[in-house]
Order: structure tokens, then sequence, then C-alpha cells
């Protein structure tokens, strides 16, 4: 009898592979003998069927390393500098192991503002489906030297999430520097155990994931679970492995028990509601009430106006606000229908009142249960 890692992997022909800076680099800059042992494991896979993009840090790093820079980098402009420096060196490592493989990749650099914008968005995927009609392996990176805090992805495990939504991917593999998820920190902790399998996000589960980063990455274990979380959500599984480890993508798609695995969420996402949820940022916040917080989560339903109890931030209808509870956690986003000096006028207010007091009412809903999507989990999982 099959395993449920196995039987999720059989199906799994389009893969996203997400690898970071703390496995591509060494003490002596970039790690050219990880790097080929990755584009082997990678080649094969495309030899054998399988369609593969790369999602890669390493430009940051590589650029520290060629202007012999040890200590963390703080400023943007000096992030910026040492990304134009580093990038064209990874992608010509890149593309001369591939060459080697027998394979040719292509290099793709986006910003947040690429996927947020609904006619960039198609584009990229038709490029990315194309590419991988070819054979060709897409190579993707933030462009780091022109990115800023509104257009930055944050990290390239967020970038990673997004790009495997776009072209659909049956599996995203996260490869980090350590073995997997663990129920608490291995680096402070004798006792702690490898998680194998999460069927559902909880909180213990997020807690569990430390923010830590190494010198030379910007994203620790956390924003790789919310990674996780957000691919899960649409159907996608997930499995964070350890990308030092040799033959890691073969021995994973042959279906070993390397890493921790992700099982996607029952209740998913439909594409739209992923967009919503996981692409667009949040330009305000409605704190709402229990009655309303109950139609949301359990009942399916529309925000009114009488479930709000304070409105916070500035924004215009159309724009992606979060739903919160008294308590501040995040329980939904959707696009509003009306703007935040409006909100703040009719806000605990029953939908009759809305015209008295605006003079006009064009929505009942605040937002629509159509564009709303709910981004709180009960979750749990399971070690080994």
């Amino acid at each position: 009898m099959k395993s449920t890692r196995q039987e999720i992997l059989v199906h799994a022909k389009k893969i996203l592979v997400k690898v970071g800076s703390a496995v591509l680099t060494g003490k002596d800059g970039l790690d050219l003998k990880i790097i080929n042992s990755l584009v082997r494991d990678m080649s094969n896979l495309v030899n054998n069927g399988y369609s593969i993009v790369l999602v890669t840090s390493g430009a940051i790093a590589s650029g520290k390393h060629r202007l012999k820079i040890t200590e963390k980098l703080k400023s943007m402009p000096e992030k910026q500098a040492a990304a134009a420096i580093g990038q064209g060196r990874l992608m010509r490592i890149y593309s001369k192991s591939f060459e080697k493989n027998g394979h040719y990749v292509a290099q793709i650099l986006l910003t947040l503002s690429d996927v947020t914008d609904r006619q960039r968005f198609l584009n990229i995927r038709n490029t990315l489906s194309t590419l991988m009609e070819w054979g060709a392996v897409p190579i993707i990176n933030e462009n780091d030297t022109v990115a800023v805090d509104e257009i930055k992805f944050g990290e390239n495990d967020n970038l990673a999430a997004m790009i495997a939504n776009i072209i659909e991917a049956d599996l995203f593999i996260n490869l980090t520097s350590i073995d997997g998820l663990y129920d608490s920190n291995p680096a402070v902790s004798k006792k702690a155990k490898l998680i194998r399998v999460v069927d559902e996000f909880s909180e213990e589960i997020e807690a569990a994931a430390t923010e830590e980063t190494s010198s030379v990455g910007t994203g620790g274990m956390k924003s790789k679970v919310l990674a996780a979380k957000k691919v899960t959500a649409i159907g996608i599984p997930c499995i964070i492995a350890p990308g030092k480890k040799k033959n890691v993508l073969t021995d994973i798609v042959a279906g070993k028990e390397i890493g921790t695995l992700f099982l996607p969420m029952a209740d998913r996402l439909n594409s739209k509601k992923y967009w919503i949820a996981f692409t667009l940022r949040p330009r305000g916040k409605l704190v709402i009430d229990d009655g309303a917080q109950k139609a949301l989560l359990e009942k399916g339903k529309s925000l009114l106006p009488s479930g709000i109890i304070d409105v916070e931030g500035n924004f215009d209808p159309g724009d992606a606000v979060n739903c919160v509870a008294r308590d501040g956690s995040i329980l939904a986003k959707g696009l509003v229908n009306f703007n935040s000096a409006d909100l703040n006028k009719i806000k605990g207010l029953k939908t009759s009142q809305i015209s008295q007091v605006l003079g006009h009412k064009d929505y009942d809903e605040v937002i629509h249960r159509d564009n709303l999507a709910i981004t709180k989990q009960n979750h749990k999982a399971r070690t080994q």
C-alpha cells in the first residue's frame, strides 16, 4: 500500500523548487558543489518528463563575496548594489551547470507589482508555460536592484509561493539548511523532534517556526511555514527539506521520507480568493465583532457594516483590507465596497441606515463573500 506521501508524489509532474541562500553558500561564497548537485537532480527530473521552475536566492550573498564583505548588509542601497553584482554571476553559474546537463535556462526577475497587476500576472504565467513546454528551466529571483518596501515580496519564500500558484504547481519543494520543521528550535533543544507531516496548520505549528535567519539569508523557518500555508491553501502540497543532502530532489520525488510534508488543505481557496488572500497587500483593517466573525468563518456570509467595530487605515473601494478579531488576530482579507471615510460613518449600522447616513447606497455588503478569503485555519501535525 502506498503511503500518503507516495500517493501525492506520483501525480507531481510540475514542480516549483525554491533554494535558499543558506543552501547555496559556503565559506568561499557560492558553493559550486551544491549547485552542481542540485542542477543534476533537476536535469534528471526534466529528462524524465517533469517540468521544473526554480526560485533561487543567492544574488546578494554572491555579491557580498565578490566585494569581500563579511558583515550583514543593513541599508537597502547596499543590498541592491550587492544583488546587482551577484545576480549575473549567479545566473552564469546556473547556466553553465544546466548546459553541461543538456538544458537551457531562462532568467526572470520580478517585483511584487508584477504579480499584483492582472495583465503582468497573465504575461508571467504565459511566459513560464511556454518555457516549460520548450523544456527550458525558468530561474526566478526578486529584482532586488529596483525593489523597495512597497514592491518587495519580503522573502523568496513568499515569491516562490506566488509562483507556485501562477504555474499551478503539483508540488512545492522548499530547500533549506536544516532537515525540516521541528516542534521546537533544534539549535537550542536536544529534545526537538522533526515533524514529518503537517495535516493542518495550528498556532502551535506556526509558533514552532522561528524567525532566526542565517548571515546570508533573509527568511527563517517562519517564512517557510507561512509559504507552505499559502500554497496548501490552494491545494498544492509542500515539502521543506535539507538542500545540502545528496540527491535530495530525486529522493523526494521517489517518495522517500525526507523533510516535512505539508498536506493540501481540505477547504481550498479558488484562484481569485488566493490572489486576494496572499498576493494583494492590505490597505487597512476592519475590527469585527463576535457575530460577524461567526458569520464569516462558520456560515460563509458577507461582511455587513453592523458587524464592524473599528476601521483602521486609509483605503478606497476595491482595495484589500484585513478583517480582524477583537484580539487583533487576522481572520480574513477581502475587497471593500466602501472607502475608509464612509465606513467610519456607517460602522455598526444596519444596511437600511446606509443611505440615510451617506445619501446613497450602492452596496449592502462592506465585503461580498465572493470577494472575501478566509485566512484563519485550524490545524494539526504528526511527528516521527
